[in-house]
């Protein structure tokens, strides 16, 4: 079962690391790779975010999805990653991200709609074992029953999996609307719209801090799967910082579907 052969891999851990959000997106692209050459085993990594942003999925419109002249002057970077799905508030102390880099073999024989629930499930019972109320919502959410505590999203390559999750410990749930364009008209034909649904951060929850909260996850990795923690090499982060330059920070990258 995909199940046991999850557990049965040996992962590596990428310990909870700031960077700023379009290193971020390149490290996805780049451990991704890693793993599809044979550099790295199957890989989880912990992000940390170091400043804040407003994260678009590869097939939205900037335009539709953001308040450009409001994120502007609250001083949201915007990025777009490699994956598909929503726009995600993404802030340093408030927002935790982990990304899983896999063989696309070790969850076949379950769907694709499946499978995110599959690659969360571990989170979710880390949640559960904090006291906070979390469920599965098909096809990407992490719930409580007062809303959306997390949303993942995946893109594959040649026979490879991507597969990230993006977590709100607390948030301004005013600002939300505020920043991204949910409801309103549309500006362009181009692009899919993200989705409305209510957001409960874990803080409504939970007394620990986002860091705090970000280390328990890595801790119920590491006991519930084989594994050991591989930081980062020079290596990656400098092939990161050569896509940030290339594409990732780019104008021509964050605005194609402008």
């Amino acid at each position: 079962m995909a199940a046991d052969r999850l557990h049965e891999a040996e992962w590596e851990v990428i310990p909870y690391s700031p960077h700023p959000a379009h290193v971020h997106m390149a490290l996805d692209e780049v451990l991704l790779e890693q793993v599809m050459h044979g550099r790295r085993p199957p890989t989880m990594r912990m992000w940390q975010w170091a400043e804040q942003a407003l994260v678009i999925g590869s097939h939205q419109s900037v335009r539709n999805e953001i308040d450009v002249p409001t994120s502007k002057a609250l001083g949201f970077i915007i990025t777009r990653r490699m994956s598909g799905g929503g726009t995600m508030l993404c802030e340093p102390g408030r927002t935790i991200t982990y990304s899983m880099y896999l063989p696309e073999s070790m969850v076949s024989g379950i769907s694709f709609r499946k499978s995110y629930a599959l690659l969360d499930d571990w989170a979710v019972r880390a949640f559960n074992g904090l006291g906070i109320p979390a469920s599965y919502r098909e096809i990407n959410d992490i719930i409580s029953p007062r809303g959306k505590i997390a949303g993942a999203a995946q893109a594959r390559r040649r026979g490879f999996v991507l597969h990230h999750t993006t977590i709100a410990h607390s948030m301004d749930v005013e600002l939300l609307p505020r920043l991204i364009r949910i409801g309103r008209a549309p500006l362009t034909a181009r692009g899919v719209r993200s989705a409305e649904k209510k957001v409960s951060p874990l803080s409504w929850f939970t007394d620990l801090s986002c860091e705090e909260v970000a280390r328990e996850l890595e801790h119920r990795f590491e006991a519930e799967f084989t594994s050991k923690k591989a930081p980062l090499t020079g290596e990656e982060l400098a092939a990161a910082q050569r896509l940030v330059d290339v594409k990732y920070g780019t104008v021509a990258w964050i605005n194609r579907l402008a």
